[in-house]
């Protein structure tokens, strides 16, 4: 064995070691249910999405549904199904293209430096000195407000959140003695980054993604309450909050329940990462005492 190998850090698994809290369980049986509700939706949903069920609009709790009627007079229960397919869809897709692009480009500045890592890092800032909101509504009422502009632009925009922490994983890994053990076996920026950065930042990456998809989904409601996310007769829990908030004068909970929903996704997201970033930090803890 060559003297470069001992300089190897050994990876273990992210998950290797976690142990459930009651809080994990409790938000990870909430995700749970929603997931279900998403995948078995128009199994379980008694009616359509943009069926009117009723002609009195936003009819209470237990006449002419189960979750009574919107403004429409169409089912809130099945709307509220339908709509945490679109919603849960939708900020998984912006998630996911943030990270390929904050991901890819984080990491490539950390790696290469130099003037890449200058001109990426400046227009990054750039983009991140308007705020998010307000850049989403310029480019999705200049472009229109289909679904792919919606996902292209919230993508894109959560996109340099995710740039700022891969790159600061990327330095931070970069200069550690396994990273330069690696260069000096001649191996190529490609096999580092695979090989060694990027196994080695899964954990910060991880729980920084579920932020990001928390906040995709918030980003994605409000888009939606503004008329600009999802648009009707496609069932989305911001989208209904928007519709509905005049029965609020009226008595009916049809604005109420979907925020609801919304609340109880976002907060049990935010109680996994915490637990998760928890046990990690325990972990690192116990691995210093170690040595």
């Amino acid at each position: 064995m060559s003297d470069a190998t001992e300089f190897a850090k050994p990876r273990a698994s992210v998950f290797a070691g976690l142990r459930l809290t009651r809080t994990a369980i409790f938000a990870g049986g909430i995700l749970l249910f929603w997931l279900v509700l998403a995948l078995f939706g128009p199994w379980i949903a008694p009616h359509g999405e943009a069926d009117i069920i009723s002609t009195k609009t936003f009819a209470p709790i237990g006449e002419g549904g189960w979750l009574g009627t919107d403004k429409l007079g169409r089912d809130v229960f099945s709307r509220l199904i339908y709509g945490v397919r679109t919603t849960l869809l939708l900020a998984l897709v912006t998630t996911v293209i943030s990270f390929t692009f904050g991901v890819t480009l984080g990491f490539a500045a950390a790696i290469l430096k130099g003037w890449f890592d200058i001109v990426v890092s400046r227009i990054v800032e750039a983009f991140m000195a308007f705020p998010s909101t307000l850049l989403a509504l310029v480019v999705i009422g200049a472009f229109g407000t289909s679904i792919t502009v919606l996902v292209l632009t919230v993508g894109l925009v959560l996109s340099t959140s995710v740039f700022r922490v891969s790159r600061a994983l990327g330095y931070d890994i970069g200069v550690m003695d396994f990273v330069e053990a690696a260069r000096a076996r001649g191996e190529g920026t490609w096999w580092i980054l695979t090989r060694e950065i990027l196994p080695n930042s899964m954990a910060p990456l991880i729980a920084e993604f579920g932020l990001r998809f928390t906040f995709s989904i918030l980003f994605l409601s409000g888009l939606s309450f503004l008329g600009l996310g999802v648009q009707e007769p496609a069932a989305d829990w911001g989208l209904m909050v928007q519709e509905n908030v005049g029965g609020l004068f009226l008595g009916s909970s049809a604005a109420l329940i979907p925020a609801a929903c919304i609340a109880s996704l976002t907060v049990s997201m935010n109680l996994l990462v915490d637990w998760f970033q928890q046990r990690q930090q325990g972990e690192t803890v116990l691995e210093k005492i170690d040595q």
